[in-house]
């Protein structure tokens, strides 16, 4: 068995084989490991981690991202044929409501009027047009500084 890239994290365990970390696999692929939740919205409920320890989405390189999210969009197929449902919610957490810091895609099996709720918020509205063009404005910003 390899060595977890973090020891003290449960995902990097599973990835290594650890058979203490108790995962049921679905999927191996050379950058990414994908096991069921254990604790699943529905039966199917897939995640999908990659096998080096990077905490968020903005840590994961450049360079992994394609095979990455190439795998991502494999398992949103293959989840709901396998347990028939109609199509699959894909999501992901970033440090806020992350309950293990290891990057790793959801991927649950959908079915119309299945009752989840959990992952939807409270819609509301801009103060103004021009709190909305000042808020764009300062992504735009971000996104500008950040390339």
């Amino acid at each position: 068995m390899p060595e977890p890239d973090d020891p003290d994290c449960l995902f990097c365990r599973i990835v290594a084989g650890d058979a203490d970390a108790d995962a049921v696999i679905v999927l191996e692929e050379s950058q990414a490991v994908g096991f069921l939740d254990h604790r699943p919205l529905f039966p199917g409920h897939t995640l999908l981690v990659p096998r080096v320890h990077y905490e968020t989405l903005p840590d994961l390189p450049p360079d992994e991202l394609e095979p990455y999210f190439k795998t991502v969009r494999l398992l949103a197929r293959a989840v709901p044929e396998a347990v028939g449902a109609e199509g699959s919610f894909v999501a992901m957490n970033n440090v806020v409501s992350q309950s293990v810091p290891h990057l790793h895609v959801h991927v649950v099996p959908r079915v119309r009027k299945d009752g989840l709720r959990g992952f939807f918020w409270p819609r509301t509205k801009y103060e103004s047009d021009e709190h909305a063009e000042e808020t764009a404005e300062k992504i735009r910003a971000a996104l500008g500084s950040l390339r």
